[in-house]
């Protein structure tokens, strides 16, 4: 290992056995930073050529999903999608094959009711749960720097907190599917202002400003935020590699209207930002980054591009 962590002195019996479901975009980062720590998690992916780095660097890639979950303290899952988690670990019936005890932590994002419905599944089978969704990107799981938001019973999120630290830094925010509602108040604000940004650089564009100077500009004043700095410089480069894509984007607004509606909230700047999103999947743009919605709008006035 060419970088050194500051868990790597402890030895491996002294930390808790591990199993990651998922290695995508998330999933792998994370991984190899528990890999790091001094952990060795039991993994499984739909796609297990996506766990080929994290074998080469010692970690043990299972045959099944049961194997997996068998004879472990946790169970990370990092999936993309509500669906995906119900039917991966819950619906197949699969969680039943982790040890009495075993604490499930779902790191996906999902809606805060399935969140509930897990939650309450796992315990009628006497497991503990938390949900834990993060925030920071593919640049936050590289560096070790999410945002890990959790809900669920105290002592659970005590169990979980040191490997948590070895992801970022966790915060516990209340009972079981809470977790996901603060993550959903991430999501708002990110799409809400990637389409704010988007919409002050066209501005600004359009009428003869250098974008990348009002952007610095603006960098230095009250409209200064992480959005505006690195997807604005996403913008100003047009490179909308993906990062967090699109799509996922839309889902993660569409919950949020969802459960808006759910709460008899009326909340205009989502609505309209889901609306924008939608449109943009429809142009064909749903593998770019979500901040790509530049793109989306810039497309409307093919004299600016």
């Amino acid at each position: 290992m060419t970088h050194a962590h500051p868990r790597a002195a402890n030895t491996a019996e002294s930390l808790a056995r591990v199993a990651f479901i998922g290695i995508g975009l998330m999933g792998l980062p994370m991984a190899t930073n528990l890999l790091k720590a001094g952990y060795r998690p039991q993994l499984w992916n739909r796609t297990v050529e996506k766990t080929a780095p994290l074998e080469a660097l010692g970690s043990e890639v299972c045959d099944s999903l049961e194997q997996a979950l068998s004879d472990v303290d946790i169970v990370i899952t990092m999936l993309e999608t509500g669906p995906v988690v119900d039917q991966v670990l819950y619906q197949s019936g699969a969680y039943r094959c982790a040890n009495a005890g075993t604490l499930f932590i779902d790191m996906s994002s999902i809606p805060p009711q399935m969140a509930r419905q897990h939650a309450a599944l796992l315990a009628q089978a006497g497991y503990h749960y938390l949900d834990a969704p993060v925030s920071g990107g593919t640049v936050g799981a590289e560096q070790a720097t999410l945002s890990i938001m959790a809900g669920g019973e105290l002592h659970d999120f005590d169990q979980a907190k040191a490997l948590f630290q070895v992801m970022g830094t966790p915060h516990h925010v209340g009972p079981c599917g809470t977790g996901q509602l603060a993550k959903l108040a991430n999501q708002a604000i990110v799409g809400i202002t990637i389409g704010a940004v988007s919409e002050a650089l066209l501005l600004a564009e359009a009428g003869g400003a250098d974008p990348a100077a009002v952007r610095t500009a603006l960098s230095g004043g009250f409209a200064a935020s992480r959005i505006l700095e690195l997807h604005g410089q996403r913008m100003i480069e047009r490179d909308f590699k993906p990062g967090a894509r699109a799509r996922v984007q839309l889902k993660d607004m569409q919950t949020i209207v969802a459960e808006a509606e759910q709460q008899q909230l009326h909340l205009p700047l989502a609505r309209q930002t889901l609306a924008e999103y939608q449109a943009m999947i429809d142009q064909g743009l749903e593998e770019l980054d979500h901040s790509g919605l530049f793109q989306h709008l810039l497309n409307q006035h093919p004299q600016l591009d």
